[in-house]
């Protein structure tokens, strides 16, 4: 324990020794403002409506008094996230500081294996952390008892919401205890939410560090008005401009597979995370782009909060996003823990309104850059077949693939004849002669 002369950090919130030991060998030190003032509202077993900033420091604001209220209660927690990496961030948190008082956890995601999550659910598990979906198929299999969950925590709730998981939740909070603590985090407060903590919560104390919408403070931003057909080429010189890590999000998961096909022809290091990629190659992602083995990762906004890389240097939203919040949560992968960031966005001319509704949301109005000198893209377009040989030149059919009838070659076709296709006789058989021939014309047999 500290003396009277050293900084308070965590102590002082009513955290357990042992914990705090833990969080000291993990250099955790001083807690953030979310943290310092959830977590002793928390301790005392309140139910808890933390409403903070994407990248201030909530998994540790819910994460130590689960575990402490846990050796008291006698319990199971239950954690509920959106997206798969977020479920494995927030149980790596939780395995850095309970690893040394033996706490046990299970993670119930989709796309890992059924058959091991039921091997972790039977050692029974202190805490389980689950995105709702995959917790859902373990209640229908009945491969997962939530009757004595004790500390309940929505995490990202309102990320829940948008990605249209409110039936789930409503399920999953069916099947807790009434006597539970229930702790609910988000970055913005919808109707949605209001709603679930007037129904589900009891007397919930909110603890509110910014505004909701409130963009991380040191980070600066500035937005690119240009073409489509601009954008990789911007994109490309600020890759140059910039020496670190860089973030780039996407509207759609193809944008998402197309632009690091174009920036691995052009020499990045780069990788992709969406919902079409594997959990394994997502992970990879993720992991390569922690350690430096990828510089560059595009992502879609299903990784907008699934992202905790430390000293990303820039973000950079190729798309504006869809919904004007998760500019907030993008923008917050950079500029985490208090460090400086800066963000970047491309917009079309005819996307003014949408600059503006961000501006609005973000109550900042955010400076416009003009693109200069841009650079001709390095990257080679994939060639097509086309006439004459000449790249980027409309498609045609392919005329060599069509056999001359006269040498009576066979043609790839199904036993039992060739169909004429669709349209008038299209169930004529190419052996009977059409009405319409004239007399005198042959018939030539291709099947057998």
């Amino acid at each position: 324990m500290p003396t009277n002369n050293q900084p308070s950090g965590f102590y002082g919130l009513g955290i357990a020794p042992k914990l705090l030991e833990a969080l000291d060998k993990n250099k955790f030190t001083n807690p953030t403002p979310i943290q310092a003032q959830s977590i002793p509202v928390a301790l005392k077993g309140e139910d808890v409506i933390g409403i903070a900033q994407t990248g201030t420091g909530k998994t540790l604001a819910f994460g130590v008094p689960m575990i402490q209220r846990l050796a008291v209660v006698k319990g199971r927690g239950l954690v509920i996230l959106p997206t798969r990496e977020l479920a494995l961030q927030v149980d790596e948190t939780f395995q850095k500081i309970g690893r040394h008082i033996n706490l046990r956890t299970a993670v119930l995601i989709g796309g890992a294996s059924m058959h091991r999550q039921k091997q972790d659910l039977a050692k029974k598990p202190h805490i389980i952390v689950a995105t709702p979906g995959r917790l859902i198929d373990h209640l229908e299999q009945k491969t997962v008892d939530l009757s004595n969950v004790r500390e309940l925590v929505l995490d990202e709730a309102d990320r829940m919401l948008d990605m249209g998981f409110e039936p789930q939740i409503r399920r999953i909070l069916q099947a807790v205890p009434k006597e539970r603590q229930t702790m609910l985090f988000s970055a913005t407060m919808p109707v949605e939410i209001v709603n679930i903590a007037n129904r589900y919560m009891k007397q919930p104390t909110r603890v509110e560090i910014a505004r909701a919408g409130t963009a991380a403070e040191k980070v600066t931003q500035e937005v690119y008005f240009l073409s489509r057909d601009e954008k990789p080429m911007l994109l490309e010189q600020l890759l140059g401009k910039y020496e670190g890590t860089v973030l780039v999000f996407t509207r759609t998961k193809h944008g998402a597979s197309k632009l690091t096909r174009i920036l691995k022809r052009a020499g990045h290091r780069a990788a992709e995370i969406h919902s079409d990629r594997s959990l394994s190659q997502r992970r990879r992602a993720l992991e390569g782009f922690k350690t430096g083995e990828f510089r560059v990762l595009i992502a879609t906004d299903i990784a907008a909060r699934g992202i905790d890389v430390k000293d990303i240097e820039l973000v950079v939203n190729y798309d504006l996003p869809d919904n004007p919040d998760d500019y907030v949560h993008r923008i917050g992968r950079t500029g985490r823990a208090g460090k400086a960031g800066h963000a970047i966005s491309f917009a079309t001319p005819d996307q003014k309104t949408d600059v503006k509704t961000i501006e609005k949301l973000i109550r900042t109005q955010i400076p416009v850059s003009v693109p200069k000198d841009l650079p001709r893209p390095t990257f080679k377009p994939p060639e097509r077949f086309t006439p004459g040989g000449v790249p980027g030149g409309p498609k045609r059919f392919d005329e060599r693939r069509i056999q001359d009838q006269s040498d009576k070659k066979r043609r790839f076709q199904p036993k039992g004849g060739y169909s004429r296709g669709k349209g008038r006789a299209n169930d004529r058989r190419w052996s009977e002669p059409p009405k319409d021939m004239p007399k005198g014309g042959r018939t030539v047999r291709i099947h057998s």
